[in-house]
């Protein structure tokens, strides 16, 4: 079978500073991993970050170890600047969640969170 996408939310967020805006587009999809189950994938910036089974079990691990509730995902984020970024993090606890948030020089700090279609 193949993997359906379903887009569940798509917004962005506008830079006042230059007129450029930061996109956020968030799918769902039948079959990710090389479990082929159901997940997230969050696209913005040209950037896809997946949120399906096998990589969400290893970073509730990882939290766990340091002890966090909110798992920033820092090697799959921008944060280039202090005052504009976009943060994807795992929200520890049931159910999951992904949480983005994004910033621009001239916004206020915009956070959505997106229930994943599985327990780890």
């Amino acid at each position: 079978m193949a993997n359906i996408k379903t887009t569940i939310d798509e917004w962005s967020v506008k830079d006042l500073e230059d007129n450029t805006s930061i996109s956020v587009l968030v799918e769902g999809c039948t079959e990710l991993g090389n479990q082929e189950l159901p997940g997230i994938q969050i696209l913005y910036m040209g950037n896809y970050v997946t949120f399906e089974p096998n990589i969400v079990e290893q970073w509730v691990y990882k939290a766990g170890k340091a002890g966090l509730s909110e798992y920033l995902l820092e090697d799959r984020s921008w944060m280039a600047h202090d005052d504009q970024f976009v943060k994807i993090s795992l929200l520890i606890g049931s159910p999951l969640k992904a949480k983005v948030e994004v910033k621009t020089r001239s916004s206020k700090l915009i956070t959505k969170e997106y229930l994943l279609p599985f327990e780890v």
